[in-house]
């Protein structure tokens, strides 16, 4: 395999893993939807189903991506546990462990999408770069407006 083809290999497989989390984030994400509770049910209710439809939608275009590449994307949902980093929530939680759990989940993400960046620009890839750049921005508002809800220390937060 050329250096080309190995450094666009490279870049299939960080979309894909980016995928994956993008999967597992929004299943975290709806349950939290689902099973919040509290003075803050309504706002953190749609907060989530809001920011869980977003995460939805790059599931989308970073398979696309791969396809562009002449890569596969993760297609069996088997495959989707094992390549992610995004670790599924499990068992009851509180809201502030929702919201806690959450902000954990962008941060890795953040964190995986600017190291994917330089690797996609190392590869000459400016296109998945770009993606990376867009998508990033919104982990980071997401991140945002959760970590308000827990900044105010005001004991709304269960």
């Amino acid at each position: 395999m050329t250096a080309t083809l190995q450094a666009q290999q490279t870049v299939v497989e960080t979309l894909n893993r980016e995928q994956a989390n993008a999967l597992v984030a929004y299943l975290n994400y709806k349950k939290y939807h689902w099973l919040t509770f509290g003075p803050l049910f309504r706002d953190l209710h749609l907060l989530f189903e809001e920011q869980g439809g977003e995460v939805f939608a790059m599931i989308d275009e970073l398979a696309e991506r791969s396809l562009m590449l002449d890569g596969a994307p993760v297609a069996d949902p088997a495959d989707y546990l094992p390549t992610a980093t995004v670790t599924p929530s499990e068992g009851k939680l509180s809201v502030q462990e929702m919201v806690t759990e959450a902000i954990a989940t962008h941060d890795l993400i953040i964190k995986e999408m600017h190291d994917d960046a330089e690797i996609a620009n190392q590869a000459g890839d400016i296109g998945t770069a770009d993606l990376y750049t867009r998508l990033v921005q919104v982990h980071q508002k997401h991140r945002w407006f959760l970590k308000e809800i827990l900044k105010k220390g005001d004991g709304l937060v269960s």
